[in-house]
């Protein structure tokens, strides 16, 4: 699923890695200094002002001082000038000049700083190094990407939205790197696909359960998309779900149609409504309404003829059929691998008679996914389901987070 649309984002991916290891630099470590300052040696040896506090309470003779030592030996053998000096240096408090400090060779506390420097250093050279990107440098990368997208039938305007949101989250703003570039391109891609596939989120679960019932459902679409089919298999989740359902059989044009619906409610246990082909089919959808009313049933989901919205006769009957019977949700059904093709129905579709949402059948055999990423974004309507299989159980309600991730997994 989705094979061809992975490797595109793929070769991207690590085209634009490529790129930003050529534009990483190093993080340059933040550089330590040994400073004369008395309050980079608060640790190790006292200040100026504990001293003066000390002397006040003892004799010169008990001063002792860890660095430098300072002996009364010495005090005696300087000439009188300089002990007036160093007495009236000590009285003033100011902290003695760094080359005028004698530090004893065993002390090593003046080699942690430069440890822990050259630790910093290290973990930049293996880990931490950061770029920053111009327009210029992601042209190249970005237009191919659009390309991709393209190949793989997203929507020009769903493409250039891609695009663009890549660009804005990548270009002139300086990011760090940890192990992977990759994953820097990855993540920016994903973000960019989920807020095009986020835009329009509809619960139906959560709709269906706060309604007024019966909540009726019309499906409508062009021949042989599937609408039968995901009829019945969303007969069986609300059935699943506890719910009571009826289908109408509103397709009255297609030999075979109504005999097709009748055989999948039989297998799933719901109740169907039909007439005899060639039938109003707003006369049956408003019958299964009334049936529905009458027998407290929580949802109707009423078939309808294929049609194309050119179908100017068809699209009038479809119009009747919601005047009559005033459907809560209209769902829009086609198949995923049509992709463009799919996408241009939803859109004419949603322009003749506008729908509240789509299913994608077929979605297990999509190469490309670029139908399931373009519809709710052209449409303006959410994405509600998607085929998954033949089975009745194979109807997966719609998760962008989900459809993102498929596209990034092996």
């Amino acid at each position: 699923m989705f094979n061809k649309l992975k490797s595109k984002l793929s070769g991207f991916t690590e085209k634009l890695g490529s790129k930003i290891d050529e534009k990483a630099v190093e993080v340059e470590p933040e550089e330590v200094t040994i400073s004369a300052e008395p309050a980079d040696l608060s640790e190790s040896e006292p200040s100026s002002e504990s001293v003066v506090a000390e002397t006040a309470q003892s004799t010169v003779s008990e001063v002792s001082v860890e660095t430098p030592e300072v002996s009364l030996v010495e005090e005696e053998e300087k000439p009188a000038e300089e002990k007036s000096e160093k007495k009236s240096f000590w009285k003033r408090g100011e902290p003695k000049k760094a080359e005028e400090q004698e530090f004893p060779q065993e002390e090593s506390e003046t080699e942690k700083p430069k440890k822990a420097g050259f630790a910093q250093k290290a973990k930049a050279l293996m880990f931490e190094r950061e770029f920053i990107l111009e327009e210029g440098d992601l042209e190249e990368p970005l237009w191919e990407l659009e390309m991709a997208l393209l190949e793989s039938d997203i929507a020009l305007s769903v493409s250039e939205a891609i695009v663009e949101s890549v660009k804005s989250q990548l270009v002139g703003t300086r990011r760090r790197i940890g192990k992977n570039t990759d994953d820097i391109v990855e993540s920016a891609l994903k973000n960019a696909i989920f807020e095009v596939m986020n835009a329009n989120i509809f619960d139906f679960d959560e709709y269906i359960k706060n309604a007024e019932k019966p909540v009726h459902i019309v499906f409508l679409g062009i021949n042989g998309t599937g609408k039968t089919t995901s009829i019945a298999k969303l007969s069986k989740r609300l059935k699943d779900q506890g719910y009571s359902v009826v289908v109408a059989a509103g397709d009255t044009f297609r030999a075979g149609a109504i005999d097709q619906l009748a055989i999948h409610a039989d297998k799933v246990g719901v109740k169907i409504i039909k007439h005899q082909e060639q039938g109003d089919p707003a006369a049956v959808v408003y019958d299964a309404v009334q049936h529905a009313k009458a027998n407290n049933v929580d949802v109707v989901l009423s078939d309808t003829a294929g049609r194309m919205h050119t179908n100017i006769n068809l699209m009038e009957q479809l119009k009747k059929v919601c005047r009559v019977s005033s459907p809560d949700l209209l769902i829009f059904v086609d198949e995923a691998v049509a992709g463009n093709d799919a996408v241009e129905r939803a859109s004419q579709f949603n322009d003749a008679v506008p729908i509240d949402g789509s299913i994608l059948t077929k979605t297990d055999a999509d190469a490309k996914g670029g139908a399931a990423i373009s519809i709710a974004y052209i449409t303006g309507k959410p994405i509600l389901f998607l085929g998954m299989g033949q089975g009745y159980d194979d109807l997966q309600k719609f998760d962008p987070q989900w459809f993102v991730d498929q596209l990034f997994t092996d």
